[in-house]
């Protein structure tokens, strides 16, 4: 049976450092939000848009069924039927993209790894688009620095940094395990990347914009930390 990770499940195994942002008092707030900020300022430095994750073995795959679930809403969310990605921002050509349009681009599979931030881990293969070849279609302006992902579950979202979107492992995924992805694993879209945790990798995708300056997220205003890289 697929495990449905819920909401208090997911709170419960955050980080210690989000976990004691939840009853700080002020100097110990101080001094959490400038070791978060320290935290993210180094993982910026040593991330390498050359370092990928490793390519499994199809003998790695974890069971489909024992491959965590989890959402925001209260209901498992369903596709509305006119569903399209609306790609924006700071971009030469803004487009909406239907699920047809995406399939017909150049695809990219992987089977790696996936990391949460509770601490546990599985192993998947993906399929899509990379989201570096939808960048270079729309035509980001030199200005742009960041990135913006929206969904329909519940208005869940969060913000990246350019370098890791731009990543060869971060795709557009709408194939999971030589399928359709599923309602349970963030069909018809998601964005999947190898060098994010699990929260990072929005579910249920509407938008993507690209940004000049930084945005939050879901999560990450509620304390968790901003660059989420593995």
């Amino acid at each position: 049976m697929t495990k449905l990770v819920s909401r208090r499940k997911f709170l419960t195994g955050a980080t210690a450092l989000s976990l004691l942002a939840g009853c700080e008092s002020r100097p110990a707030g101080a001094f959490l939000n400038l070791m978060r900020g320290w935290n993210e300022r180094v993982e910026g430095l040593l991330f390498s848009p050359n370092r990928v994750a490793p390519e499994l073995p199809e003998s790695a795959a974890t069971d489909e069924e024992d491959f965590p679930v989890y959402f925001i809403s209260t209901a498992m969310p369903q596709a509305p039927a006119n569903w399209s990605l609306k790609v924006g921002g700071l971009v030469d050509h803004p487009m909406v993209l239907t699920l047809d349009e995406l399939h017909a681009m150049p695809s990219t599979e992987m089977r790696v790894r996936h990391h949460c931030v509770e601490g546990w881990s599985a192993v998947a293969a993906w399929r899509g688009v990379r989201l570096s070849e939808v960048a270079r279609r729309v035509g980001i302006d030199p200005r742009v620095r960041y990135v913006e992902f929206r969904s329909f579950d519940a208005g869940y979202w969060s913000g990246w940094d350019l370098a890791s979107a731009m990543h060869p492992q971060t795709l557009l995924a709408y194939g999971m395990n030589d399928h359709p992805l599923t309602a349970e694993h963030g069909a018809p879209l998601r964005l999947y990347s190898a060098v994010k945790l699990g929260y990072k990798n929005v579910k249920y995708l509407t938008e993507v914009n690209f940004l000049p300056n930084k945005v939050g997220g879901y999560w990450e205003d509620q304390g968790y930390e901003w660059f989420g890289g593995v």
